[in-house]
């Protein structure tokens, strides 16, 4: 009796453990499927938001101790996840993010959490507030799971900054070579959105701040016109460059998620026109599936000399020539003398007036209500200045006003000369309808005594797109050296749609994906390390 019960005590054991290992099984392949699909499977019933919502916090805490790109967690998460899923068990029809989980940006606001930027400063800035971005998220049905670290002040505070560091939330790594940049500033974005710690993610951008963390961490970001998204009780630099942003795994939920939070806000003027341009909801009835009749303008300018990455840059555009695409080289541009010192003034004069009336204007017990108390606070915080300095926020509070002739005389050169006289000359001149070029070199190294720096430069266009406030998507489309390479597509203003159309139909075509690898170093590859053990074997 004690042989038989032992036996059927193994045997429902057993049948427990395989019945528990095929339900993880399940969820992990339900939390690497678009989240346009996991909704319809949450609507289905073929799973649920709080499966997904236990699933991702499984696979933080098993993944991201090592790249730390989460920065805090929703407590609510779990619980709002089994009220939509009460919901749609009950037959409600619900958004079409219903019980999908978002991480966001820790400079976005959301009622749940504090919203830092990565600023000891800003620690206890829980203001209660929903962004507007947010709020149409929710509205959508999603969850907001959580905050993603970022580069401290959105990478606008030091020269010498190292991108992917915070004082609240340290060093984001990428994922895949733990060793180089994740990029920034919205580098825990991109980073997570990379290991699939959550369905989607939300990056803000300035000046390649969604771009270049996106396209270095091997995902999609998308970068819209600025006005088409409400910028309200996001932390602020610029009032003529900045935007939100999707971070995702594929464009069709690129896609969606600008649809879902493009849309006017009183608050914020420059979106007055932006209801008469939201993007159509992506559906597959409207999926373009190739590019016939497109032109699109290929940079040679700005391409670089790097062979890998002209290589990948080579495929790409034999994949959009074979999708039907005619393809026209763009050799040349040029721009003012003046050019990057007036655009760098122009965010400086910017931010101080930006940050000051943001700080102001927080319902929440902070520190510092003001650029130069912000100065103040952080040389009396050692964590702040442990690694570099604050150089960018004095000069700021040096810089001139944002009424006066030079600020204005400068606004004006730039936004033509990216505008007017750049993106949208060069569209008419060569009678594209898109502009392409690579998104960025591959990853450099971290390097916390010199910061930031790649040697072989940052290549492409996305400064032009970011100062003309142009709609700018980047797709993975290649890898050197086991790091990822993006391709970028850029349009005019208000070609948003067009834009993702363009986009869909090339990452349809051409398949790239890498997965992370996590390796400490590029000597960790695994044929490196077997090329290196089968020499000393040899000796």
């Amino acid at each position: 009796m004690l042989k038989q019960g032992f036996l059927l005590a193994v045997v429902v054991l057993c049948t427990a453990c395989a019945s528990k290992a095929a339900h993880t099984d399940n969820i992990e392949q339900w939390m690497d499927k678009p989240a346009y699909i996991q909704a319809r499977a949450i609507a289905n019933g073929d799973t649920t938001s709080a499966e997904l919502v236990r699933g991702y916090l499984a696979r933080i805490k098993q993944l991201d101790e090592r790249v730390n790109s989460v920065l805090a967690l929703n407590p609510n998460a779990l619980a709002e996840a089994k009220a939509i899923d009460k919901k749609v068990a009950g037959g409600a029809v619900l958004g079409p993010l219903a019980g999908i989980p978002v991480l966001l940006k820790d400079n976005i606001e959301s009622a749940e959490m504090p919203t830092t930027a990565g600023s000891m400063a800003l620690i206890t800035n829980e203001t209660g507030r929903d962004a507007p971005i947010v709020e149409k998220l929710k509205a959508a049905g999603a969850i907001i799971l959580g905050k993603t670290n970022l580069s401290e002040w959105a990478n606008f505070r030091s020269e010498s900054s190292i991108s992917g560091w915070s004082a609240v939330g340290g060093l984001t790594r990428n994922p895949h070579m733990l060793s180089r940049s994740a990029c920034g500033s919205s580098s825990g974005s991109g980073a997570a959105m990379s290991l699939r710690l959550a369905s989607l993610a939300v990056g803000t951008e300035t000046n390649g701040s969604i771009i270049c963390p996106a396209s270095i961490n091997g995902v999609v970001g998308f970068k819209p016109t600025v006005g088409l998204l409400s910028r309200t009780h996001i932390v602020p630099i610029s009032f003529s460059q900045d935007t939100a942003g999707p971070m995702t795994s594929n464009v069709q939920d690129a896609w969606l998620m600008t649809a879902i939070m493009a849309g006017s806000d009183a608050s914020d003027n420059t979106t007055q026109n932006a209801d008469s341009h939201r993007p159509t909801m992506p559906t597959s009835s409207m999926l373009a599936t190739d590019l016939k009749g497109k032109r699109i303008g290929v940079v040679r300018y700005r391409q670089g000399d790097n062979p890998h990455v002209l290589a990948v840059y080579e495929k790409a555009l034999n994949q959009l020539k074979a999708s039907g695409a005619t393809l026209v080289d763009i050799s040349d541009f040029s721009q003012p003398d003046s050019f990057w010192a007036d655009s760098y003034n122009v965010l400086l004069s910017e931010f101080r007036y930006s940050i000051n009336e943001y700080l102001l204007g927080s319902p929440a017990e902070i520190p510092a209500r003001s650029l130069s108390e912000l100065i103040v606070f952080n040389k009396k915080t050692e964590r702040e200045l442990a690694l570099f300095n604050q150089d960018i926020f004095e000069k700021s509070l040096a810089s001139v006003s944002i009424d006066s002739e030079e600020y204005q005389s400068a606004l004006h050169l730039i936004q033509d000369t990216a505008g007017r006289n750049g993106i949208d000359a060069l569209l008419a001149k060569h009678n594209v309808d898109v502009l392409v070029t690579p998104s960025n070199s591959p990853s450099f190294l971290i390097d916390g005594v010199y910061g930031d720096h790649s040697p072989v430069g940052f290549i492409g266009i996305g400064y032009l797109a970011a100062i003309a406030g142009y709609p700018h998507l980047t797709v993975p489309a290649g890898q050197v050296k086991d790091l990822p390479v993006g391709i970028s597509f850029i349009g005019g203003k208000w070609q948003d749609e067009d834009v993702l159309k363009i986009g869909k139909v090339f990452e349809a075509k051409h398949g790239f994906f890498i997965k992370p690898g996590l390796l400490p170093t590029r000597f960790d590859n695994p044929v490196l390390k077997g090329i290196e053990e089968g020499l000393e074997n040899s000796r």
